[in-house]
């Protein structure tokens, strides 16, 4: 079959079109791939289209429809003649790489390997073999991706059909509460699998969490951490029943609920024995009212009954330390920014950030054995961030929280857990002593690799010189032999790193933007800030923090030029050009494209390849830049938006929450690009890190202004968090 294949491919086209070394890896390829056939024949026409010049559309169309024949032709051969039983491995091989496995076979059966290997690669060009590897990869990751997006939208269809308090009760029933004493709280599964369609998340992996210990969940974008959570809190995961689960990872949904009976509402447990309490001390009451008799047997019974059950309500409800319930729920709201006035409002009338706050203040209320955190630190500010990293670090049960924010990680975390290559690996202590012993791990097993494969080389070396030689055939035996008994090491995965690069700026004159005692407010006597001096050049470096609603928003929007001060002067160069990063980013993103012809939409004129290497300067690389923006993930979804804020080929970058959604490789890139980056910078985040890492000021907004702090974000936090334990 590869030789029609081969012949039909040279017959299309006049001699040396095609070189050699294609012809013979799409024959292979055609014949050798047993499943997405629609992807192997869209590569094989990636190759053939790539490799032929423009006159030959016509060949390439017939030649495309005959290789689709014969493709078909051999897949139907393979249905015909596969084995009916087949054997599955415990462990896949690689029998591409030359590994130590094949030259030992080679070595047992008097096959110079290393011969054959030379011949092979003589015939086949191993940069286009990887090239064209790859594309077929991202193909198939591609499918997945969009497998794994329509299956999101089912689950968050089907998650919208069922209430929350059916969902608690669901997934907490209160039985299993009432048999939980004496019980372990430790979760101890040593194999579980985890699947979302296709997609395989977690194979054979072992979940162990030990109760009262708090662990930062981490692992690139992509990896399933947030699908493993959704599975474990719908107890798709076996988790023993009698602990109970709470996960976070959505706002909850608006009505005419006051936010503080919101958070009291969210312990289901507690507002169903209430109202049973209720229910009972009025039916006493009715039975008391009735004359005591013995006629009147059946009600003293009745009335046992109640009082029986009753003290049984009681004594649950003293366990949950009920009656502190409105205190508990004040103090968490006050702690995650909601003032006494905010507190007493509809839940409505917030916004999906402040419901979600609202949903992390529900879960933290309702103290589950095991809360499930899902980046709680994207929907908060730097001062909210501050308390919630001093109120988990005495969180009495135990916690799992996925965060890419490495401050928010060291200061809560006990211990990590790196999900990768569809296991999870344990590591003690916070994300730091994670990564300074997972660099020596990786170092050290880096290091064995390269010391036996060197020690490989050198008995190879003996074996190729000495196999043939009469009077040292022996030797060249013996080592043969040790070469064969030498355990097999897989060469250490490569760290991925990512890099991103923004357009230098041009040059122009200062100054860029001032603004000089600028106040501003929408009307006179309602002014949100004053007193405002601030000057921006090529060289600034600010990070803007403080509270939800002090006014970094109205400053943005002033910088920018969306609004116009009351009073004050602004002064902007004309030739200023202002990147702005905006929260909500993926609104402006158009879903239904993909992120090459949304660039081309806003910034036309350049190649659909110039497009390309531009996404791939931020991440988006292979044909993830050719599929619609909604199968991508939020932190893809950020990258689409730096590579559309470099486009404007910006002086100064206005960013807001930049770090939302991006995994710690992609924000470790984004860091280093702005620190080399030439034109002027400033930023909101609530992110430690990344504020030290790219400013040089820092900025205060609050009590109606702006003003420079003299300390650092340390300082700041634990200012807020001495502030917030001293107030009444």
């Amino acid at each position: 079959m590869s030789h029609e294949i081969a012949f039909a491919i040279r017959d299309a086209f006049p001699p040396a079109t095609v070189e050699e070394t294609v012809v013979q890896y799409i024959s292979g390829m055609l014949v050798e791939e047993d499943d997405d056939s629609e992807d192997v024949l869209e590569v094989a026409k990636m190759m053939l289209e790539s490799a032929v010049t423009d006159g030959h559309e016509a060949a390439l169309a017939t030649l495309f429809a005959r290789l689709s024949v014969l493709h078909q032709a051999k897949m139907r051969e393979v249905a015909q003649t596969a084995p009916k039983k087949l054997m599955r491995l415990d462990k896949a091989v690689d029998m591409s790489k030359g590994s130590a496995m094949s030259k030992t076979i080679g070595f047992a059966e008097g096959v110079d390997l290393e011969s054959v290997n030379k011949a092979k690669a003589s015939q086949v060009d191993l940069k286009k073999l990887e090239k064209a590897e790859a594309k077929l990869k991202a193909k198939i990751e591609k499918r997945s991706r969009r497998d794994l997006y329509e299956g999101s939208k089912l689950i968050e269809a089907q998650r919208k059909q069922t209430s929350y308090e059916e969902m608690f009760l669901q997934v907490n029933p209160l039985e299993a509460m009432a048999s939980a004493k004496g019980k372990s709280k430790d979760i101890h599964l040593p194999s579980i699998d985890v699947n979302f369609g296709s997609h395989r998340i977690l194979s054979g992996a072992s979940l162990t969490l030990a109760h009262g210990r708090r662990y930062g969940l981490i692992g690139r974008n992509g990896v399933g951490k947030s699908t493993l959570l959704r599975h474990m809190a719908l107890r798709e995961v076996p988790i023993p029943p009698h602990i109970t689960i709470l996960f976070v990872e959505q706002e909850i949904v608006g009505d005419d609920t006051l936010a503080i009976e919101s958070v009291l509402k969210a312990d289901v447990w507690r507002e169903k024995l209430l109202n049973e309490e209720k229910m009972l001390n009025a039916k006493l009451t009715t039975l008391e009212a009735e004359p005591a008799d013995s006629a009147n047997r059946l009600t003293e019974e009745a009335k046992e009954e109640a009082s029986g059950r009753l003290a049984e309500v009681h004594a649950r409800l003293a366990e949950m330390e009920a009656e502190t319930g409105p205190a508990r729920a004040a103090s968490l709201l006050a702690g995650l920014g909601f003032s006494e006035a905010d507190q007493q409002r509809p839940t409505r009338t917030f916004s999906g950030g402040w419901r979600m706050r609202l949903a992390l203040a529900r879960a933290l209320f309702v103290k589950p054995d095991l809360l499930m955190l899902d980046e709680p630190s994207n929907h908060i500010d730097l001062n909210a961030l501050a308390w919630l990293e001093d109120y988990l670090q005495t969180w009495p049960s135990t916690l799992l929280v996925v965060s890419h924010d490495r401050a928010f990680l060291d200061a809560v975390a006990t211990d990590i857990v790196y999900q990768h290559s569809a296991r999870l690996d344990y590591f003690k202590g916070n994300f730091t002593q994670f990564y300074t012993t997972k660099s020596e791990r990786d170092r050290n097993l880096r290091k064995e690799y390269e010391t036996q494969l060197q020690y490989r080389q050198h008995l190879q070396a003996f074996i190729d010189r000495w196999r043939y030689n009469a009077n040292r055939a022996a030797q060249a035996q013996s080592k043969i032999k040790i070469l064969e008994k030498l355990p097999v090491l897989e060469p250490p995965a490569t760290e991925e790193t990512e890099t991103f690069k923004f357009v230098d700026a041009e040059k122009i004159s200062p100054p860029l933007l001032q603004l000089s005692e600028v106040t501003f407010g929408y009307t006179p006597d309602k002014v949100l800030l004053k007193g405002i001096n601030i000057d921006v050049g090529l060289d600034s470096r600010i990070a803007v923090i403080g509270p939800n609603g002090a006014g970094k928003s109205t400053l943005i929007k002033l910088l920018t030029g969306e609004l116009s001060p009351l009073s004050g002067q602004m002064n902007r160069n004309g030739r200023l050009r202002i990147g702005y990063f905006a929260q909500h980013h993926v609104d402006t993103l158009t879903p239904s494209m993909s992120p090459v012809s949304f660039l081309a939409s806003k910034y036309p004129g350049k190649s659909e390849q110039e497009y390309r290497q531009h996404l791939g300067a931020f991440g988006i690389t292979g044909l993830t830049g050719l599929q619609t923006i909604k199968t991508l993930s939020g932190g893809q979804k950020s990258r689409v938006a730096f590579a559309l804020l470099s486009l404007q080929q910006p002086h100064i970058l206005l960013l807001d929450e930049p770090t939302n959604h991006l995994d710690i490789e992609g924000l470790d890139a984004l860091m280093a690009a702005l620190t080399n980056w030439n034109g002027g910078v400033i930023l909101i985040s609530h992110d430690e890190r990344f504020i030290t890492t790219v400013s040089q000021e820092l900025w205060v907004c609050g009590d109606g202004t702006v003003r420079k702090y003299k300390g650092d974000v340390q300082a700041y936090k634990n200012l807020i968090v001495s502030n917030l334990k001293t107030k009444p």
